[in-house]
């Protein structure tokens, strides 16, 4: 294998020859259902705003939720243990005001905020949620040296199959991949993998990078940076697995994108490039000299 720094120095040469051409659509690599959006199963509604974030998080499998007494009332029973979920709701309140000055009397709606518990359908027994329209899937061809450098990650976090959404949650030092066979190319599974993994090596346990170990939104400096570093990170170890000649332009195309949000300020590409080597090296449990 040609040595780790020759790879590194090759991807991040190539990436930046694919910004030099201009605008570069980047690709979802995975399918996705079509319906996503977390569902009362009785009401038919689907929850809206901060709810979506707080279901959808949870990591179960239907989009559908219930009350205790929603369960029961359709002839289902929440399983003994099972622990529900917080959806919230505003509610109005009417209350009469006195204005001094005038001595009229106005009608002011306070708006309370309040919350019940909701059950995802895979805690419930009894309940069969309706027939989904099936998900493309695709025929997944192993890379073993891709799944190598996963399996041989030092003090790894947990790795789960459980959503079509590719996450890190550092609280839980969790990665969360969408199954292999919604990818229409294996190489990008392994590709999104690698980014994830990247994310966690900035745990408190691991290399304590301030883009992980810190809150940072989405879209600011902070987050942006992280997911630069993520994403040369996941092409230098693409690289190191012998697969970047797939996924290379797409890598690119995301860098790009998160690179708009630091204005264009390519001094970050030089930064996250180093801090994604020092990631990357960690994964392939890679020992560099000090010095």
């Amino acid at each position: 294998m040609m040595a780790k720094a020759t790879i590194y120095d090759m991807v991040t040469e190539r990436i930046c020859q694919i910004l030099e051409q201009g605008e570069i659509p980047w690709r979802k690599p995975w399918v996705t259902s079509e319906r996503q959006i977390p569902m009362n199963l009785k009401t038919r509604k689907e929850y809206r705003g901060i709810n979506i974030f707080l279901l959808a998080s949870c990591g179960f499998s239907s989009r559908y939720w219930l009350s205790f007494k929603q369960a029961k009332d359709m002839g289902g029973m929440v399983r003994k243990g099972e622990k529900g979920s917080v959806v919230v709701f505003w509610k109005w309140r009417e209350k009469e005001e006195r204005d001094e000055v005038t001595g009229k009397t106005e009608i002011r709606r306070i708006p309370l905020l309040r919350y019940y518990t909701v059950f995802n359908l895979d805690q419930i027994d009894n309940i069969a949620g309706p027939e989904e329209p099936e998900t493309e899937t695709f025929e997944f061809s192993p890379i073993e040296q891709a799944e190598q450098i996963i399996k041989g990650m030092p003090n790894p976090p947990r790795i789960t199959h459980n959503e079509d959404r590719a996450y890190y949650r550092p609280s839980q030092d969790k990665v969360n991949m969408p199954p292999k066979n919604l990818f229409k190319v294996s190489a990008e599974y392994f590709c999104t993998a690698f980014h994830e993994l990247i994310h966690s090596t900035g745990h408190k346990s691991r290399l304590n990078r301030s883009g992980i170990t810190d809150i940072s939104f989405f879209g600011s400096h902070e987050y942006s940076k992280e997911e630069l570093i993520a994403e040369f990170g996941a092409a230098f170890l693409c690289g190191a697995a012998g697969i970047e000649n797939q996924i290379v332009e797409n890598s690119a195309a995301y860098i790009q994108s998160w690179l708009k949000k630091l204005r264009n300020n390519r001094k970050w590409l030089v930064t996250a490039a180093a801090q994604a080597q020092k990631a990357a090296d960690y994964i392939l449990n890679n020992k560099t000299e000090e010095g």
